[in-house]
């Protein structure tokens, strides 16, 4: 039994950090596809910010016309501040604080600083979709 406890500890050797500057936020968001406000996810490569959700609302966006990722439309990498708001460019969420580039397919940080520690990602949400509705929640 030890044995097993053991080795079930050194499975995991890289340890995943809780962003400290997101805060957990709990909600549960419907869009209906069918809906004109939300023509821009109707195609592979579309985005839409959601001010509703989340801390500072969502980022959703269409990956491949069949499979949606919903973001934090908040900057990950800095205290939520005035600038923290994420924008959307193409396939890009991008922070006005610091220039901060994000892929909306990945979630990833594309231009971090030089000396910077190892920078988070984008929160992801989850997202369900049934029918022509999106499902995003957290």
């Amino acid at each position: 039994m030890l044995l097993l406890l053991l080795v079930l500890y050194s499975c995991g050797k890289d340890k995943i950090d809780r962003n400290p500057y997101l805060s957990i936020i709990n909600f549960n968001i419907n869009l209906n596809l069918n809906l004109p406000a939300y023509d821009n996810l109707r195609y592979a490569g579309g985005g839409l910010i959601i001010r509703q959700g989340g801390i500072n609302g969502l980022l959703v966006f269409n990956l491949n016309g069949n499979d949606f990722l919903a973001w934090e439309a908040s900057c990950p990498n800095h205290p939520i501040r005035d600038c923290s708001n994420l924008s959307i460019t193409g396939v890009l969420a991008e922070c006005s604080c610091e220039g901060f580039e994000y892929s909306l397919a990945t979630g990833q940080l594309l231009n971090p600083k030089e000396n910077s520690k190892k920078p988070y990602p984008m929160l992801f949400y989850n997202v369900r979709r049934s029918g022509n509705t999106l499902i995003v929640s957290n």
